[in-house]
């Protein structure tokens, strides 16, 4: 029973939490529908789940409890960074006018698509919340033996999701050969990426006043 249930487990709670609507599927769904880079994107998202759950199953969830100005810097980097994005989806959806998904951008490179999912995994606090404190805290608390079965659980189901968000995306083009449907979805990204901006920034602000009012002190 050791060995199903330490998968399970991993995959149970790995889907739970990544199912959710945020800026890093929100990214990997308008690579897939306009087909750009989508396997390495997909694949960065899938290897970069599987490397955080296992640091949190490790034991790097205590560490990172250990240096709270971490996390308020990550926060304000976060928080501009999908600012930035944010009002680019903005711009794009106050357009009069938009293009079908071949034509609607020059396409990126892969390093700037790369460095750009990059961003909206590691600069999101809310990332190491789920997979390094909560994951681990959970895989940690598991037998020796079942640790690496709830790493493979929780690296199956990221792999799952992001490789049906990305290559599904693909059966929504129909849909997606109208401008409004662009127009649609870059306003729901736009306003997802500026409230979580909006989150990030009052919770690293708040995170850096005691740090700041020390400075001010002295």
């Amino acid at each position: 029973m050791l060995i199903p249930s330490g998968f399970a487990s991993g995959f149970g709670l790995a889907a739970a939490l990544i199912v959710a609507i945020g800026a890093q599927n929100l990214f990997v769904l308008r690579q897939g529908l306009l087909r750009r880079h989508v396997a390495p994107v997909v694949m960065f998202c899938a290897l970069s789940d599987m490397l955080l759950v296992s640091a949190g199953v490790l034991g790097m969830g205590a560490v990172v409890r250990t240096i709270p100005a971490l996390v308020w810097v990550m926060s304000l980097g976060g928080a501009v960074f999908l600012a930035w994005y944010g009002l680019g989806a903005l711009r794009r959806a106050m357009a009069p006018a938009a293009m079908v998904a071949d034509e609607r951008d020059r396409p990126d490179s892969l390093r700037g698509t790369l460095g750009r999912v990059a961003a909206f995994t590691y600069l999101n606090p809310h990332v190491y919340l789920d997979t390094v404190l909560l994951m681990g805290a959970v895989g940690g608390g598991l037998p020796g033996p079942a640790r690496p079965l709830f790493v493979a659980g929780a690296a199956t189901a990221s792999a799952l999701w992001f490789t049906g968000l990305g290559f599904g995306a693909r059966l929504l083009r129909p849909v997606f050969a109208r401008p409004a449907a662009w127009r649609v979805l870059d306003g729901i990204v736009a306003v997802v990426m500026l409230a979580l901006a909006g989150m990030l920034a009052v919770r690293g602000l708040g995170g850096a006043a005691p740090y700041l009012a020390a400075l001010y002190r002295f």
